[in-house]
């Protein structure tokens, strides 16, 4: 059982996401025109952490910050929030993502990546074993060549703590078609659960379980058979999908309606409200429904996070 007084480790990354909206995409070759640009702080790792600090869920930014200008960036946006950097690497650049917003609110990442990027379990000694039930993974770090220590940190932990003292959190991330077989195949044995949009899970489904399927139910059930815990797909303006087990079937939780901004940080922040909930000791449909309205609020604001007034009108 996850406890509210313990912390959930957020793994990942902390970057500057360098926001760009134009009409449309342009194709090669074409020049494009930028309708406004700003610069804030994002990353699957921060966005999750936000919802965490929003809802006043213990955690720790497992987040390394790196130097230059976005390194400096985002340290100071963390100062802000009176948060430190939890690994300070002084000789190796932070990167950025720049993410290119259409009209549609549709967003594109091109990523270059840094000293966010990097990971070793070492530094996970600062934080006492005792203190934290609960970690968020994700799959674009995971990619990287320091993934392997997350894993490897994540068997140590599952060795030691059955499911139930050390629950995973894994967000399979849109480049799960990138993510080494064997990899995958030694994160799902940890019983972790899944959170996956719709096209990740039928990515996931074909690499690891052998089937091409659509239905969600199936790809669900699937996915379950691997882990042997609860799989989340999202799916958009459809709102989201929950196999908890297979007595309970798969349950649809309905999208809250709102007016589509951008997209930035919807997932991240969808997980970040489910981790939190069930934190707080709700049932993982009721944390399903509270992430719909979190991620609601989020792709209705322009970047990836909300500021506390407006976290505070969700109600959470």
């Amino acid at each position: 059982m996850l406890s509210e007084s313990l912390k959930t480790l957020i793994i990942g990354s902390t970057v500057a996401d360098v926001v760009v909206n134009i009409d449309k995409l342009p194709k090669t070759g074409e020049d494009s025109n930028t309708k406004s640009q700003s610069v804030k702080l994002g990353g699957c790792a921060f966005n999750v952490s936000e919802i965490l600090r929003h809802s006043k869920t213990p955690y720790v930014l497992c987040s390394p910050v790196g130097c230059g200008i976005y390194g400096d960036f985002v340290a100071s946006r963390l100062a802000e929030r009176n948060i430190v950097p939890f690994v300070r690497l002084d000789s190796v650049e932070n990167g950025c993502c720049y993410c290119f917003v259409e009209n549609d609110g549709e967003r594109t990442f091109i990523a270059h990546h840094g000293a966010e990027y990097l990971f070793h379990k070492e530094w996970m000694k600062s934080i006492p074993e005792n203190s934290f039930d609960s970690a968020f993974v994700c799959g674009i770090e995971l990619e990287e060549p320091t993934g392997k220590e997350i894993l490897e940190f994540l068997v140590e932990q599952r060795k030691k703590k059955s499911p139930d003292d050390f629950q995973i959190f894994l967000a399979v991330s849109s480049r799960v078609a990138f993510l080494p077989l064997e990899m995958l195949e030694n994160l799902l044995v940890l019983n972790p659960v899944l959170h996956l949009s719709l096209s990740e899970a039928k990515t996931l489904a074909e690499r690891c379980c052998g089937i091409m399927q659509s239905d969600v139910s199936l790809l669900a059930e699937a996915l379950y058979e691997k882990t042997g815990n609860c799989v989340i797909i999202t799916s958009g303006s459809d709102g989201a999908y929950l196999f908890e087990n297979p007595s309970s079937g798969l349950v649809h939780c309905p999208a809250c309606r709102t007016e589509v901004i951008d997209t930035i940080g919807a997932g991240d922040s969808h997980l970040g409200a489910v981790i939190s909930a069930k934190k707080k000791g709700f049932s993982y449909e009721e944390a399903v429904k509270k992430a719909n309205k979190v991620s609601a609020k989020v792709v209705g604001t322009e970047g990836a996070g909300l500021t506390d007034a407006q976290f505070a009108e969700i109600g959470f």
